[in-house]
């Protein structure tokens, strides 16, 4: 295996960073919106609550920007580090998922 350019490791750490804050703001909105279990009620009462609206609301944009951030920026930086080249096709998140499973990532 050949050495990672100092660029790329520079990348791979700062994205690290970006996630691990991903992940502590994701889990932070987890305890509060989930401290009590999400019924068919809890649902109903988005309509009349602001604020559980916005916590879902929160919920869904920080899983969404964390999942972003893995497939689409992370997980490639990761796989090229390996030694991993995009092959054809390879660019679609589906199979840069599929490669960092094979490669027990």
């Amino acid at each position: 295996m050949t050495a990672v350019s100092p660029k790329i490791l520079l990348r791979l750490q700062f994205l690290v960073r970006v996630v691990r804050k991903e992940c502590q703001h994701l889990a932070s909105t987890d305890q509060r919106l989930f401290a009590e279990p999400f019924s068919p009620q809890r649902a109903a009462q988005l309509q009349t609550d602001p604020d559980l609206a916005e916590r879902v609301e929160a919920f869904v944009a920080r899983f969404g920007r964390l999942q972003d951030t893995l497939g689409d920026k992370l997980l490639p930086v990761l796989l090229l580090a390996l030694g991993e080249t995009p092959a054809c096709g390879q660019n679609k998140p589906a199979s840069r998922l599929a490669k960092a499973e094979h490669s027990q990532l």
